[in-house]
């Protein structure tokens, strides 16, 4: 009997230990930049760029998407914007290098609330909020919970309107009792190395991811046992959370922008995007034709026209977005070489 036992518990321990040392690994590779901030009895992580001399723009808060942490969105934003404005980019709670908190944290309400604490801790009275997929959700909930401390959002590619079908199934073996801890602690490490680069290029798709994205902005991250868990939750409650809350979007009055690829395969455009234009007086919703789930990065100037706009400059954002489709449309070829090697999803969709 203690031959058979120690034969099955053998492999499971030498699992969680290399777990365990390929997930101290990803934290040498991508350290923590930021700077953790109690915000009530748990804390923070963010990067805060203050507020410079030569700034002709409001503060602007970073709030990025499922599976990420700020280097996400930092890569995208912080050298075409610095000098602009205060910049306060965060990760979530439960990723990154944030704590987790409670279990309100675990909802888009819970981490609009974390994020409101974080702009008082950092003196930033109001803000544009940024969402990019997930954190759409979470920047609608800000508007909703603390409109005086909303200047104005920016939605890129937002996740925030429900959707027919679930998630992917491995999201909720993560959540599940016992046999979660085992599968987060076993065989997510494993797996998600060999899904890396397939997944980050399925995200970009059917646009080209730069080379040097995974090296830049630490996705491998998200496979550290208690993030994956905490991403895991995140998504399996985010379903039933937009049901009960979409409705409440009504009550937004801040000035809005929303940014969306017609290529969209993750979060479909026409659900969600169309949605916040339906629900938010005075919305402005702009579609890029060819852009899939990463206008951040594919739009980055059009993301930035809107800032300008939503701060009061005279902007039109359609006649932006059309440049950036023809500058897309000489790219084809790479475009169809990133789908060649990416011919098969393996990112969780919330469409």
């Amino acid at each position: 009997m203690f031959a058979i036992l120690s034969a099955f518990l053998a492999p499971v321990a030498a699992a969680i230990g290399y777990s365990a040392y390929k997930a101290r690994e990803f934290e040498r590779t991508h350290p923590n930049i930021g700077e953790l901030t109690d915000v009530g009895g748990y804390r923070m992580n963010a990067v805060h760029i203050e507020r410079p001399a030569t700034a002709d723009l409001p503060p602007l808060v970073f709030v990025h998407g499922a599976s990420g942490n700020l280097l996400d969105q930092m890569e995208a934003f912080l050298a075409p914007l610095r000098g602009r404005a205060e910049m306060l980019f965060v990760d979530r709670p439960g990723h990154g290098y944030s704590e987790r908190g409670g279990p309100e944290n675990t909802l888009p309400s819970g981490q609009a609330d974390a994020i409101a604490q974080l702009m008082e801790q950092k003196g930033i009275k109001e803000a544009i909020i940024v969402g990019h997929s997930f954190g759409g959700a979470v920047a609608a909930a800000f508007g909703v919970r603390h409109p005086e401390k909303t200047r104005g959002l920016l939605f890129l590619a937002p996740a925030t309107h429900p959707w027919p079908g679930g998630i992917d199934w491995y999201y909720h073996v993560a959540t599940a009792p016992l046999i979660g801890w085992l599968f987060n602690h076993m065989l997510v490490v494993p797996l998600g190395i060999r899904r890396l680069e397939r997944g980050t290029r399925n995200v970009f798709r059917p646009n080209p991811r730069p080379s040097d994205y995974i090296r830049r902005t630490g996705p491998s991250l998200v496979l550290r046992p208690s993030t994956f868990y905490n991403n895991a939750c995140d998504f399996v409650a985010l379903l039933a959370y937009v049901k009960a809350n979409s409705p409440f979007y009504t009550e937004i009055t801040a000035p809005t922008v929303v940014i969306t690829g017609d290529s969209d395969d993750i979060v479909w455009e026409h659900l969600h995007s169309q949605g916040l234009a339906r629900d938010i007086a005075g919305a402005e919703l702009v579609t890029v034709k060819g852009v899939g789930h990463k206008p951040d990065y594919l739009a980055t100037d059009l993301a930035i026209a809107a800032l300008e706009k939503i701060a009061g400059k005279p902007r039109d954002l359609p006649t932006v977005a059309a440049a950036i489709e023809a500058r897309l449309a000489t790219t084809n070829s790479a475009r169809e070489l990133d789908d060649a090697d990416a011919s098969a999803p393996t990112t969780a969709k919330v469409c």
